[in-house]
């Protein structure tokens, strides 16, 4: 007589299935370019933001009156919503710009000190542009779709940037690749240097004028604050937060152009991490700068993949430079110095040649920066003026742990 066979558990194929799935999951397209990095730019914010908070709150606790009548710790409840956003917002700036800088490093193992001018001319051909729409006929500007606007600024500063980073990695840096590592750094410094002067040349001959203000006032949208109101009954988790700010209801208003800043720039960086990871051309730079010699012999053009890396780092610098010019308002010749200086501090800071290092410290200082604002502003003896002191402060203290950047890794040199 047949035996009937004993029927398998029944939570075993639901365990298996979900093994596999999260499995897949894993393994799959959306995980490895969207979700994972997502989650990596979301928890950086989280972490930093929640560190910085810790601190300040620590430090209104320690200096409860930093001037008379001022109750630090009510101050910082108030404004913390701005410092976040604000942080957020130019972090992601020195973030695009440090990975021009990460990635030249990665490939080259030299610092490109004229990245920072590739992000200045970024702004001016966002000006240029916007400005000649402007003056095309009255009205022009104000009629187009104010997206699309941005969409064609943000590529017509990528373009003219990424192409100047390649002619300039051409005629100054080619020639002097097999010469010590210092003679490369000099001609970067130089062709910074002469970007500069010929930029500002160009804007005394063509505007008379070397502070070049975009027309946002003629973009309505671009104006724009949406405001979130928030009360103890809408959000009664914050209840300590209503409190120390002494406040029945708190504004959380965010401009648009900051906005644009944040969605602009996870978009870009979720393209370039599946650029660099997923593709042929991404996998032929990352070959090169683990070994040029070796990635010749297996027929990939060394040569090809390094002006790919600086188009691609001088594009980035010069997207950062139109939305840093459209959240400004007003850019000069010489606006590349202080935030290209910032955006290097930045990709040490996180790991020089690591992507997501440079992701990390580009957020951490801008973070940092506007908590700092924030709070000097209250301190007679020390004021705003500071903050530059405090920041660097940072980088040494990092550094003194942590050489190679948070997230960077010690590498042997070849003998």
């Amino acid at each position: 007589m047949a035996t009937e066979s004993t029927p398998a558990p029944l939570s075993a194929p639901t365990v298996a299935a979900g093994v596999s799935g999260w499995e897949a999951f894993k393994n799959g397209w959306f995980y490895k370019y969207i979700f994972f990095p997502l989650g990596q730019i979301f928890g950086f914010i989280l972490g930093a933001a929640v560190i910085l908070t810790l601190l300040a709150y620590l430090l209104a606790f320690l200096i409860p009156e930093p001037r008379e009548n001022i109750n630090l710790a009510q101050q910082v409840s108030r404004q913390l919503p701005d410092m976040i956003i604000g942080g957020v917002s130019i972090g992601f700036v020195y973030a695009m710009i440090a990975l021009g800088y990460t990635l030249v490093y990665g490939v080259l193992k030299f610092i490109n000190f004229a990245h920072s001018e590739f992000f200045m001319v970024g702004s001016v051909v966002g000006f240029e542009v916007m400005q000649r729409i402007s003056t095309s006929g009255e009205g022009v500007l104000s009629s187009w779709n104010p997206i699309l606007l941005v969409i064609v600024l943000v590529i017509a500063g990528m373009l003219v940037s990424g192409t100047l980073a390649v002619v300039v990695e051409r005629v100054a840096y080619r020639p002097l690749r097999g010469a010590p590592r210092l003679v490369p750094l000099i001609s970067a410094i130089g062709v910074s240097f002469l970007l500069v002067d010929v930029v500002r040349a160009f804007a005394a001959i063509t505007r008379n004028d070397f502070n070049l203000t975009y027309p946002i006032s003629q973009v309505p949208f671009l104006q724009q604050r949406p405001e979130i109101t928030l009360t103890p009954e809408s959000a009664p988790l914050l209840q300590f937060w209503f409190d120390s700010a002494n406040r029945d209801e708190i504004d959380i208003g965010l401009r648009m152009t900051s906005l644009i800043i944040i969605i602009a720039a996870i978009l870009m960086l979720l393209i370039l991490n599946w650029f660099v990871n997923g593709t042929k051309q991404g996998r032929g730079i990352r070959a090169v700068s683990q070994d040029m010699a070796t990635a010749g012999l297996m027929g990939i053009n060394a040569n090809l993949m390094i002006s790919l890396t600086f188009f691609l780092g001088g594009a980035f610098g010069g997207a950062a430079g139109v939305l840093y010019g459209m959240n400004v308002g007003t850019v000069t010749p010489f606006v590349g110095f202080i935030p290209g200086l910032t955006a290097f501090t930045a990709a040490v800071l996180g790991g020089i040649g690591n992507m997501t290092g440079a992701l990390l410290g580009g957020l951490a200082l801008g973070l940092i920066e506007t908590y700092l604002n924030g709070l000097l502003v209250y301190f007679p003896v020390l004021g705003q003026r500071f903050t530059p002191v405090f920041t660097f402060s940072v980088l040494i203290l990092v550094l003194l742990f942590r050489p190679a950047g948070i997230l960077g890794q010690k590498v042997d040199e070849k003998v």
